[in-house]
Order: C-alpha cells, then structure tokens, then sequence
C-alpha cells in the first residue's frame, strides 16, 4: 500500500472540516484504512472500507480494533467497480478515492459512480491522484471539479456531481 502521509491527511481533513461530522464516508483502494479510520474519529457516523486485497483487509480491521471503531465500519473485500456496481439503496456524503497509481482506474471509477445511485445531491468525491493526472477527464462523467490541492508528489481533487 501507499498510505497517505499524514502531513496530506491532516491537510486534507483540515479542507473536509465539519463536513465529515455525521458522514456516511465510502474509502475505496482503502489500503490500511487510514482515511476512513481518520473520518470515523473525526465524527463519521459510518464508514465502509473497500479493497481486493486480502492483505489489506486484515490490516484495516486489525487498526479498527485497534481504534475501536469497528461498531462503525464495514470492510469489504471486492473489487471496487463490482461493489459500485453492486449497491442499490446505499449513499455516502463522503467518497474518498485512492486508486494505485498508473493503473488507469480513475476513470472506471468515476464512469462507475456515474452510472450508480450512490451519491446524494451533496456528495462530496475526493480522488487522490498523481500530480501528472488529467483532472480534465472528470468533467466527461458528469463530475464538477471544486478544487484542486497538490502536494508534492500528489494531489486531492475536490468534486461533486453536475
């Protein structure tokens, strides 16, 4: 995994203040966790974990126990298109998006969340990318960029739906 610095976290929850109070918080490529374990403590009321790989899933619930907020959370082992694909009545006010680099899955994500039912009229989508990544391909599914942060090597792009 390439867990988010914690420098970036605290950046990033700095711009999500008070919107992540009472969230509904989605952490896709969830890695160790650490975002939606962030959220939660800053006030998420729920948060699903979703990730393939096996490794990262016992690791994401081993730092729930630890955190002791496993009553709050639901990890899922699935790809993250499928499980998308798979919902029907489930939204989130938070999407936070940390696909490996160089796989090509921004766009199949977005493409997928475009054609869902899983964002309400607020829905805020926060895609970690390379700092190299075209944020012009959001607009093509119907995303609004809000905001762009870059770091160094990276960046959080701040969208929600036209």
């Amino acid at each position: 995994t390439r867990p988010t610095t914690d420098r970036i976290k605290e950046t990033l929850f700095n711009i999500i203040g008070c919107d992540v109070i009472e969230a509904r918080f989605l952490d896709m490529f969830a890695g160790s966790g650490g975002i939606g374990i962030e959220a939660l403590s800053r006030g998420a009321i729920l948060c699903d974990f979703v990730d393939n790989n096996p490794q990262c899933i016992k690791v994401i619930k081993e730092n729930l126990h630890f955190t002791h907020l496993e009553d709050k959370a639901c990890v899922v082992r699935m790809d993250v298109i499928s499980y998308i694909k798979g919902l029907k009545d489930k939204k989130y006010d938070i999407i936070f998006i940390d696909p490996p680099y160089r796989g090509g899955f921004e766009a199949q994500v977005l493409s997928a969340i475009c054609q869902s039912n899983i964002c309400n009229e607020n829905t805020m989508i926060i895609l970690e990318a390379m700092k190299e990544f075209d944020e012009g391909i959001v607009e093509q599914y119907g995303f609004n960029i809000d905001k762009v942060k870059s770091y160094g090597s990276n960046k959080h792009i701040f969208l929600s739906r036209s």
